[in-house]
């Protein structure tokens, strides 16, 4: 039974619905890194002045409210609320009831982009990159009018000439997707219109282009796990709502696992991979607490935790509590928001960078943590000087 239980995550990978229970019957420090949210974590040890608090996502959609407790708009997403018997509360929005789906376009003009489309987009990005076109994929339409896409033969190519153009140097490029839902500009398991699984060899995410090209470029599952750590941490996404959020986490963190599985597994005489190397449980953990830091929710507009402006008060002298106003939302500005402002991590800032910035160590910081890594969106976006919060997380 506790082999089953452990490999179960494995023997369903290509899953479109991802079991938040086999994730946590594998390892629930996984799950919990999946769930956590990094700034409001921050903003809780620090007015608790307790190193041991974490706040995780919130649901930001009324979806779920029907089921009462631990579903409404504010509360946190705790575990368990979508394992065990509430194991399929949280699915892709293109195996939803209609009705909601219709709702939730017209609640937050949700919208799921064809993975043709992602991928006509994406070429755009590679064309200018590489300077030249159908670098992964040639698109096309069929007899039926329907677009499609064909995947380029070999290895990527790229110049030699230029050093700034290496394999090294795309995997390290920065890539974001904006209210990212469930991130398919960043990874395409499955087109979110159709909910048609996708295999490794035609996918056209961001996220998917870089590992492919860590596959053709390395040899040894050291090698390779380097640098999907790499492409990993220089992606990057947000959104609002907290179960789009967690469906985004879960498809990164799948999609680490499918392209180890497929690089380092044969095929049998059928085509299908004989499972036999997986990634180690830590090398997992690693990357969903890299997921964790780089694909936040947030308010895209305010870049600060959604609605957080509203929930500001102030003691006054005789200790009454008075909500106070954030006159950038009142004057419908981006900037100046009194909410929570989102922290993410630059993984590449070292110490002496941070300090040449005026970062400064609080008390109670952990070193391991790396906290000088840890600024505001806000002020990375804007160009600013590092900003830092007082935050210490368990090795993460």
């Amino acid at each position: 039974m506790a082999t089953k239980k452990t490999y179960r995550l494995f023997e369903d990978i290509s899953d479109v619905d991802v079991s938040e229970t086999d994730i946590w019957e594998y390892d629930p420090e996984i799950l919990n890194h999946l769930l956590i949210d990094h700034t409001m974590s921050a903003k809780v040890r620090k007015e608790s002045n307790d190193m041991t608090k974490f706040a995780n996502i919130f649901w930001a959609t009324n979806d779920y409210s029907e089921r009462n407790d631990g579903y409404q708009y504010d509360d946190q997403i705790m575990p368990e609320r979508i394992v065990g018997l509430n194991g399929r509360v949280v699915m892709p929005r293109v195996l939803k009831d209609k009705q909601l789906q219709d709702a939730r376009v017209k609640d937050k003009a949700e919208v799921f982009t064809p993975s043709w489309v992602c991928n006509a987009q994406n070429n755009l990005i590679d064309n200018a990159w590489f300077g030249r076109e159908n670098v992964f994929n040639a698109e096309f339409i069929d007899a039926n009018g329907f677009h499609s896409w064909t995947p380029t033969d070999g290895k990527i190519v790229f110049p030699e000439e230029d050093k700034q153009k290496t394999w090294k140097k795309y995997v390290s490029e920065n890539r974001m997707e904006i209210t990212c839902g469930e991130a398919p500009y960043l990874v395409s398991r499955y087109d979110t219109t159709t909910g048609i699984y996708i295999p490794i060899g035609r996918r056209v995410g961001l996220l998917d282009r870089k590992l492919r090209v860590v596959s053709e470029n390395t040899e040894t599952p050291g090698e390779w796990l380097k640098m999907a750590r790499k492409a990993y941490e220089h992606t990057y996404g947000y959104e609002w709502q907290g179960d789009n959020l967690l469906l985004a986490r879960e498809a990164l963190l799948y999609t680490f696992i499918e392209h180890y599985i497929e690089k380092f597994n044969e095929r049998d005489a059928d085509g299908k991979i004989i499972v036999k190397e997986i990634p180690e449980k830590k090398s997992i953990i690693g990357i969903a607490r890299i997921i964790s830091w780089n694909l936040w929710q947030m308010d895209g507009i305010k870049m600060v935790v959604p609605d957080s402006c509203d929930k500001v008060y102030s003691v006054g002298l005789f200790g009454d509590v008075e909500k106070q106003e954030c006159q950038a939302c009142k004057k419908g500005e981006s900037i100046g928001h009194i909410g929570v402002h989102c922290l993410i991590r630059d993984w590449n800032l070292t110490k002496v960078q941070a300090e040449k910035n005026g970062w400064k160590p609080q008390n109670g910081e952990d070193p391991k943590s790396s906290p000088w890594q840890k600024i505001r969106f806000s002020t990375l976006l804007n160009g600013k000087q590092v900003e830092t919060e007082n935050e210490e997380l368990e090795e993460s």
